[in-house]
């Protein structure tokens, strides 16, 4: 199989840095050509699923924009630039619990689009999380930090509490983890 390649790119909208959209020229490797392909570019991002020494998970009950009422969430935000995936899981765990994990485990990153890009999401699991200093999150929306079990993480992501795929995501391939280590 032969990849698309990009003849040229036009941008439309410029909300840097947290959106810019572009059309791009493209070819087929059956040699068409698609003349206004859209195409997304937001920042990259992590997200975090922390377990803290008592085995207790870390999650937000939140509010986004885009949500309807509240969600469960796992850490996360966008890397700065130039920053290392996992130096930037490290500063979110840190600044918006204020707790630091010994133990780190990519579970790999993800575009989140494979049509329109849309950034990439880096996955990780934080194990033995302590609480080390208090929160310094300049988060936007309202949020509660909780600690859950297992089985309350669980039930909540069956249930369909996780309202957002990166969020969802994270999780289950947390739980796939954890399953296959009993």
């Amino acid at each position: 199989m032969q990849p698309w390649q990009t003849l040229a790119r036009r941008r439309l909208i410029d909300q840097s840095p947290f959106l810019v959209v572009e059309n791009h020229a493209v070819a087929l490797p059956d040699g068409r050509i698609i003349p206004d392909w859209p195409w997304i570019i937001t920042p990259d991002y992590v997200n975090i699923v922390a377990i803290t020494t008592e085995n207790q998970f870390l999650c937000f009950r939140q509010t986004k924009y885009a949500i309807s009422g509240t969600s469960l969430a796992p850490v996360g935000g966008y890397l700065d630039e130039g920053e290392d995936p996992l130096s930037a899981a490290q500063r979110e765990l840190r600044e918006e619990t204020g707790y630091e994990a010994a133990t780190w485990i990519s579970l790999g990153h993800y575009r989140v689009d494979g049509n329109r890009g849309a950034g990439t999401a880096h996955l990780f699991l934080a194990r033995d999380a302590r609480k080390v200093t208090e929160r310094s999150a300049d988060d936007l929306e309202e949020q509660e930090l909780l600690l859950l079990s297992y089985e309350e993480v669980k039930a909540a992501l069956l249930a369909g509490e996780f309202k957002v795929l990166g969020w969802t995501t994270a999780v289950a391939l947390v739980l796939i983890t954890l399953a296959e280590e009993l």
